[in-house]
């Protein structure tokens, strides 16, 4: 109990401190066009936490990225509000076999550049996402092995085995559809710096680590965007967010740290809305011949030694669940008895360090951002000070949200990198495949041939039963090799302007034209 205070206390005297150093940060009441939170003007501004890393929707996992991304291009398919897979531009579809599909494509859709979309937009799309291994979402369309166009507005699609999570798929980030001519016309490059796509929302500008700029497409085929214009800005510091919304500057904001919610509530014309996530925030473990934690009984001590309860009730006040899987709540898949539990037993810690051979202590590197979660930096730090009454001295790198994101994607960390991941296929496939020989290689270097083998099988079975079962299988496996420690799962706060009405997705996603004007 006398570590439990003494990390409350610590951890509130920081929280405290960081609040009042960047409480004057940056520049408020930006003149945007609105006043007071109006979007009577049409114009519509967001802010999150960090900016967007690329334009190429399939060369991102970002959820910064999928909130203009979904309002830019168009999928086969979608997630309503309530996450169920419905058509987008799709008129109807047959499965003709347990490999074999048929899409028939809604006929008139043009992209942002008046070209018409038909299903070579499609088969070029996808083949691409399926064949480039240097996409980020290259891992998740592997099982599709062919893409052939019947005609103008058909597409057939032959998967690898039976694919359960074919739909899943085709509605998840890395499925968007880009126009084919003009691709090969500009290249790649030329597409990233000038991007179409076929949306109700069509791009503008990029001024990198400032703002996104989108505007309404006049000649969408579905119902047209409520908004002539919409910003998605990026500030890093919640305190610098929540001043924008108080002063009108934006109508809504992500990640609004829990020092901070009072400061949103009690403010006439704004409120907090909270919303469930998919993301769970852990350490990856190198399992690297010549790092420490390539030792079992290592990992172990380090999830020994973090006290997950602590850390939701003193930094994140709630806003977050203990858990011990890379699968959350609200994913199938999920392992009842994984979640909302913790392991924490300092004493077998220290036991465990001795038997490893680390009992005069051991030096680590964790790596961490600061500014792209909601209080990460606050929790790295708590965590680098848990660590360190085990006997664990932690190096602890804090990195702004760009620099974070090119060490993690270059797999350039050392014994730990925290992260915070989440599903965009709501498949337990989707979290799960990070165990995969092929996915860890590089990052944690995993390998469990057993796991694999489960995770394959799992891949093509379409008994949803038994599915399930190898799911929850390779969860209490990963859950005692930890090639992840796991932390919680996270809640997401927005702040929100009267204004607007907001409601929040479980995916996290935004779709500008659910923002509605009051």
């Amino acid at each position: 109990m006398k570590q439990r205070w003494e990390w409350l206390t610590f951890i509130a005297v920081l929280v405290f401190f960081l609040a009042a150093c960047s409480g004057e940060s940056g520049e408020v009441g930006t003149d945007n066009g609105t006043e007071n939170g109006s979007v009577s003007d049409g114009n519509l501004v967001i802010a999150q936490s960090a900016d967007i890393t690329t334009l190429d929707p399939q060369d991102s996992l970002s959820t910064n990225g999928e909130r203009i991304f979904r309002n830019m291009y168009n999928r086969l398919f979608a997630r309503n509000q309530d996450m169920e897979i419905v058509p987008e531009i799709v008129e109807s579809y047959e499965n003709v076999d347990d490999e074999t599909w048929h899409f028939n494509l809604i006929e008139g859709i043009t992209f942002h550049n008046g070209e018409e979309l038909t299903a070579e937009d499609v088969k070029f799309s996808l083949e691409r996402v399926m064949t480039d291994q240097g996409l980020k979402e290259y891992p998740y369309f592997t099982q599709l092995v062919e893409v052939n166009v019947l005609d103008t507005y058909t597409v057939e699609i032959v998967t690898d085995g039976p694919m359960p999570t074919l739909q899943h798929v085709l509605a998840k980030s890395g499925a968007d559809i880009l126009p084919k001519d003009y691709v090969e016309e500009v290249g790649m490059d030329g597409f990233v710096e000038n991007p179409i796509g076929s949306g109700p929302y069509q791009f503008v500008s990029w001024d990198v680590d400032s703002e996104v700029v989108l505007e309404k497409f006049e000649d969408y085929y579905g119902e047209p965007g409520i908004w002539d214009m919409v910003t998605v800005r990026a500030i890093s510091e919640s305190s610098t967010r929540v001043g924008e919304l108080l002063t009108g500057g934006v109508q809504l904001i992500t990640d609004v740290t829990p020092n901070e919610w009072d400061r949103v509530n009690d403010n006439e014309g704004t409120s907090l809305v909270q919303g469930e996530t998919t993301r769970v925030m852990l350490l990856m473990n190198r399992l690297t011949e010549g790092f420490a934690t390539s030792d079992e009984r290592v990992r172990e001590a380090i999830d020994l030694a973090i006290d997950q309860q602590a850390i939701v009730d003193s930094v994140l006040r709630g806003s977050g669940v203990p858990v011990r899987s890379r699968v959350p709540e609200g994913v199938f898949g999920t392992d009842p008895d994984l979640y909302d539990t913790y392991v924490h037993d300092k004493e077998r810690a220290k036991e465990l360090l001795a038997e490893a051979g680390y009992e005069d202590g051991l030096e680590i590197t964790l790596t961490a951002p600061r500014g792209r979660y909601p209080l990460d930096g606050e929790v790295a730090e708590l965590i680098a000070v848990m660590l360190g009454e085990v006997g664990i001295e932690v190096n602890l790198e804090l990195l702004e949200s760009g620099t974070f994101i090119d060490v993690y994607s270059e797999n350039e960390n050392e014994e730990l990198i925290m992260i915070g991941l989440a599903d965009g296929l709501l498949d337990a496939s989707y979290s799960l495949v990070h165990y995969t020989i092929d996915r860890a290689a590089g990052q944690t270097d995993y390998n469990n041939p057993d796991v694999d083998q489960l995770f394959q099988d799992a891949s093509r079975n379409l008994d949803e039963e038994s599915r399930l079962q190898q799911f929850k299988e390779i969860q209490q496996v990963v859950a005692e090799e930890r090639p992840h420690t796991f932390l919680y799962q996270d809640k997401v706060n927005y702040g929100v302007s009267d204004s607007i009405q907001f409601e929040p997705r479980l995916d996290e996603a935004l779709y500008f034209d659910h923002i509605q004007p009051n």
